[in-house]
């Protein structure tokens, strides 16, 4: 198994999964990921926001601009088990264009917690996300020409992914987007996409343990994860 110097810490996944059904393929994708993140010899922290029953909507109080913000029991918990993650993945469905309102509320509540609007304006680095990577994998109903017929890729990634990274002084983003996920999904491209998030899980924990540079140098780094 290979091993950095660096802490344990440093090499944690923060697994956000956004999906009412527990059966759905945004689970299996999340399951998936997992299972390869912990094969890599890193770890992972799993957050399923709707077994959690994660209340979405962000109170008056909890406003960064009120002074003090008062949070309640269920942020402060979340922000210390996902404190010291390096990778922060987010899995959820494309609901009219946009991920489902509890993860935007995740987002506002969690992520956003203390933020003030002037450290937001200037990229400053937050003490949660600031320097991590942001992680996304979507799945749509929709096919995927559909999808860039309407802007959607590339307005999310301006609304959502890039707005978190800047706003929050995160390292990078990266995007993996799965189109035509609909009930009876064939196993052949079901296991094919899946085989995609577990390649991209052993990338992403390269990343982690070895650095962006010393990866482009020698992608072969990737296959020396987990031995």
């Amino acid at each position: 198994m290979i091993v950095d110097e660096r802490s344990s810490t440093d090499h944690r996944h923060a697994v956000i999964v956004c999906h009412p059904d527990p059966s759905s393929f945004n689970h299996a994708i999340a399951n998936t990921y997992c299972e390869a993140v912990r094969a890599a010899g890193q770890s992972v922290v799993m957050r399923d926001l709707y077994a959690m029953r994660f209340d979405p909507v962000l109170s008056a109080a909890e406003r960064p601009t009120h002074r003090p913000a008062a949070y309640r029991p269920d942020v402060l918990d979340e922000l210390a088990v996902i404190n010291g993650c390096a990778v922060f993945v987010l899995i959820y469905p494309i609901w009219f264009g946009t991920p489902p309102a509890m993860l935007k509320g995740y987002v506002e509540r969690v992520f956003g917690a203390g933020v003030q609007p002037e450290a937001l304006q200037g990229r400053s680095r937050t003490d949660l996300l600031g320097g991590k990577r942001l992680l996304s994998f979507s799945t749509s109903a929709a096919s995927k020409i559909w999808l860039d017929e309407q802007g959607q890729g590339q307005g999310l990634n301006s609304v959502f992914d890039q707005y978190i990274v800047h706003a929050f002084g995160m390292r990078s983003q990266e995007h993996r987007r799965f189109a035509n996920i609909v009930p009876g999904l064939s196993p052949h491209f079901a296991a094919q996409y899946l085989q995609e998030v577990s390649a991209q899980a052993r990338r992403t924990c390269a990343q982690v343990a070895f650095g962006d540079e010393a990866l482009l140098s020698d992608p072969a780094l990737i296959a020396r994860i987990g031995r």
